[in-house]
């Protein structure tokens, strides 16, 4: 199974203050990868300069063997490469389906239109194409940044925190959704601060501690670790 996103020593300040030092790191074509940690811990600076939001002070991003690092974010969209921030960041005065075509900005074929169709018909309460973003609940925004993310076609997708600020039994739909984009062919970096829930779904995972790996493994033995239990999991 070939390497489709490649991080190697990749180093990110803030000012004089070093968010990630030397992180690398591999997701393979396929797979769901998931980044743990605590708050602060480097997680989503990692997924802002894969996705060219950051840029790197040293190291590099290889994405299918090129370097993507410093390249601005709609050049990292076009190789197949997206992102759904964290906190459900729609755009709220816009309906679904303008939020949708958003998503689609990159693209010059003849069917987004289909697409769009196709995630009202896979997710209901979306179908309301008219409606404000800004009106859905929690659990429908989550749902429509993702698919607004997956609306460019990515070969990876970047997702950060989707479960974040959202009741369990929305958690487990959001989860179900991860799986089933997984399940679909789209490679999946995960971060994600219920641990336990991302690597009950992962294939592989690493731990992030003040912007350095601690930890990589397959996800069942990260979740089977004593270590790692007593760490993050509460164990």
């Amino acid at each position: 199974m070939r390497v489709l996103l490649e991080v190697n020593k990749l180093w990110v300040r803030y000012g004089k203050i070093n968010a990630l030092s030397g992180v690398s790191l591999a997701v393979r074509e396929g797979e769901l990868t998931t980044l743990l940690g605590a708050n602060g811990a480097g997680k989503s600076t990692l997924l802002k300069t894969v996705s060219g939001l950051l840029r790197p002070h040293g190291g590099e991003v290889l994405y299918l063997g090129q370097r993507i690092d410093g390249r601005p974010p709609e050049s990292v969209v076009k190789a197949g490469v997206s992102q759904c921030p964290e906190g459900r960041k729609v755009f709220p005065r816009q309906t679904v389906y303008e939020n949708l075509k958003l998503g689609a900005y990159t693209r010059s074929d003849d069917e987004v239109e289909k697409d769009i169709q196709a995630f009202f018909e896979k997710f209901p309460p979306l179908a309301d194409r008219n409606h404000p973003a800004g009106h859905l609940s929690g659990g429908e925004q989550q749902m429509l940044v993702i698919c607004r993310a997956l609306m460019s076609r990515p070969k990876l997708l970047l997702l950060d925190e989707p479960s974040m600020g959202l009741a369990p039994f929305v958690v487990r739909e959001v989860f179900k959704i991860v799986q089933d984009i997984r399940r679909q062919g789209v490679t999946v970096l995960l971060v994600e601060q219920n641990a336990k829930m991302a690597l009950k779904v992962a294939d592989r995972g690493y731990i992030l501690e003040v912007g350095r790996v601690v930890a990589e493994d397959l996800a069942k033995n990260l979740l089977a670790s004593e270590t790692v239990q007593r760490s993050y999991l509460g164990g």
